[in-house]
């Protein structure tokens, strides 16, 4: 009996400081994600959207999530019902010294499980996903003047060339 009670004392106590493990490529947890232009964008936007000729309205919200490691970040377009709707975690590899970017939308899981990559340069950061369909540009930019931001997203045809696919303005809510 009192073997029986040690082994479970010990599976217990295994199972129990399985959590507290971190693997070895891991970021210190004490050790916040701060970025003075990122910081910016905590908080609720309404977000004006230029596609293909098309005009639309959203709702964004963002805020610092998972011991502030990422800024998450909900985006729902107005209309009855959604035609988009999207949660994005924007991180940053201190290894790499890129910012990762986890982009969940409706669009499932073919799309989403390309994991983005960016930079930062000034008030402006450029991620890039490279799509099954090919590579794709969100560009990110903060107008500390106007306490706005803009995206230009791009994308990247069979050719090689270049188009726009959206503009968006952010403005708080």
């Amino acid at each position: 009996m009192k073997t029986i009670i040690r082994i479970s004392f010990l599976m217990l106590s295994l199972v129990l400081s399985f959590p507290l493990a971190t693997p070895s490529h891991a970021q210190e947890p004490s050790k916040t994600f701060e970025d003075d232009v990122l910081n910016n964008l905590a908080g609720d936007w309404s977000l004006s959207r230029k596609m293909h000729g098309q005009n639309s309205q959203s709702t964004v919200h963002a805020e610092w999530v998972l011991n502030h490691q990422f800024l998450f970040i909900h985006m729902k377009e107005q209309s009855n019902p959604s035609q988009y709707e999207a949660r994005v975690y924007i991180g940053y590899d201190n290894t790499s010294k890129n910012y990762v970017v986890h982009w969940i939308d409706m669009f499932g899981g073919r799309v989403s499980e390309t994991l983005g990559h960016g930079t930062r340069e000034g008030n402006s950061i450029k991620l890039e996903f490279n799509y099954p369909d090919g590579l794709f540009h969100n560009t990110l930019t903060w107008h500390p003047e106007t306490k706005t931001w803009t995206t230009l997203l791009e994308q990247k045809d069979e050719k090689g060339k270049w188009s726009i696919f959206a503009e968006e303005d952010l403005r708080r809510a």
